[in-house]
């Protein structure tokens, strides 16, 4: 069979960047936004289990080496440039940052930065101006690692002992209702979420019922199975999953700091993008179609890259600008157009292109060669190597550099003073009782 690119996704993910994009810049008016999270989780899910599943089908075997190579050259170079393109800016403009760099870094390249977020107490919710960390959203970046490194590995075990399709499908169902569940086991009103809002285990859920799907709903084998009748229900589930999806994205039960997502609300929206999945992958019905479009397209192809620099562009944007609250559109706009260029210039760098060992050599040699020549190759080239050099020095050397406690005196301030105005106005009121 041959194998079909399912267009409609760079559509699924053009929406869900820019709800993340939305929450981020406004998180009181779009406190579903970060629900475009669950979105990438579930396409993960869906099209790594796919090719995992299919080349056990074909040729009875998955090459893993093969893909950890393709995975690491499509994903990780743009995540380094970002690391040390932010690392160099701090160093340039914004040192109170510098604090931790390197523990950062460090754990962004090893896939397990969500975890060291939630052993240093780095919440998601808590955001002071002028120490907010640009690289707090990266969590999810790390649980996609995660999930490439061990799921072949998995899949291989569940292959070998479960055997049948419809065994593999139920334990992953099963694994996913398990993350659910902890998820709402975990969670305490009134205290930090970071916890399950962070955790690998905790956020699987996602991952398993798109992998779920996969097994079920494997998109090179669904040509010849569907009639017209088919295609109208397959339009009327998608016109359902979607509305559900977006009704969940607006709605206040949504709100990350509240109850309701942990009880369920993240995996029942999990479940409606995955059935919504389902239905783009479908070759029949509207909505591969409808979600197919130039804009789409090239919000989805760079939704990697958009979704990395959002946060950066964010922090440093809104640290520059003083009247903020006067001139919230105009500035909103002006974020929005900064993030689009530079993940723009960054796809076309690192994503479109392919480096080699080779060719980086080459180049650093001829940059240092005499007589030197202002080509183009050599100024980017240039570029290149001191962005390396300033994000190197940021990162060596944070570890001397101490942590801006100005807004915890900040903090200590404000809570002293409600509690002086707690114990006056105590004293008020039994002032008034006794005067009775």
């Amino acid at each position: 069979m041959k194998k079909r690119y399912i267009t409609g996704y760079a559509g699924l993910r053009a929406l869900a960047v820019i709800g993340v994009i939305l929450y981020h810049l406004d998180p009181d008016h779009f406190g579903g936004g970060y629900l475009g999270v669950p979105v990438f989780l579930v396409l993960t899910g869906y099209l790594v289990t796919n090719q995992i599943m299919a080349a056990y089908r074909n040729q009875g075997y998955f090459d893993i080496k093969s893909f950890y190579q393709r995975r690491f050259k499509r994903l990780y170079p743009p995540l380094i440039a970002m690391l040390w393109l932010t690392s160099a800016y701090i160093v340039l403009f914004q040192r109170n940052l510098l604090n931790k760099l390197y523990q950062i870094v460090a754990s962004n390249l090893l896939g397990v930065y969500n975890w060291w977020q939630i052993f240093n107490g780095q919440s998601y919710f808590e955001r002071f101006a002028n120490n907010e960390s640009p690289f707090t959203h990266l969590w999810t970046i790390a649980i996609d690692w995660q999930f490439y490194l061990l799921w072949p590995l998995v899949m291989a075990l569940l292959v070998k002992f479960a055997k049948k399709r419809r065994n593999i499908f139920w334990v992953l169902v099963g694994l996913s209702v398990l993350s659910a569940l902890e998820m709402a086991l975990l969670f305490r009103p009134g205290q930090d979420t970071s916890r399950i809002y962070y955790g690998t285990d905790t956020r699987f859920f996602s991952l398993g019922l798109g992998s779920a799907m996969a097994v079920l709903w494997p998109f090179e084998e669904l040509d010849n199975r569907f009639t017209q009748k088919d295609g109208v229900i397959l339009n009327w589930t998608g016109l359902a999953t979607l509305f559900g999806m977006l009704l969940l994205m607006f709605s206040p039960l949504m709100n990350a700091q509240t109850a309701f997502p942990y009880y369920g609300g993240m995996f029942i929206f999990s479940f409606f993008v995955t059935v919504f999945a389902a239905v783009i992958a479908a070759p029949v019905g509207i909505w591969n179609r409808l979600m197919t479009n130039p804009v789409f397209n090239w919000l989805g192809s760079r939704s990697y890259e958009i979704y990395l620099y959002q946060f950066p562009v964010m922090i440093f944007f809104e640290s520059r600008v003083s009247d903020l609250a006067d001139h919230v559109t105009l500035y909103r706009v002006t974020e929005i157009v900064l993030i689009l260029l530079i993940s723009e210039i960054t796809y076309r760098l690192f994503e479109k292109k392919r480096y080699t060992s080779e060719g980086i050599r080459y180049n650093l040699t001829k940059l240092f060669q005499w007589p030197v020549k202002l080509s183009k190759n050599w100024l980017k080239t240039a570029a290149f190597f001191l962005v390396f050099l300033i994000g190197s020095g940021g990162i060596i050397f944070s570890p001397l550099a101490k942590a801006d406690n100005k807004d915890g005196a900040l903090i200590k301030t404000i809570n002293d003073n409600s509690k002086q105005q707690a114990e006056m106005n105590k004293k008020a009121l039994e002032s008034i009782k006794s005067s009775r």
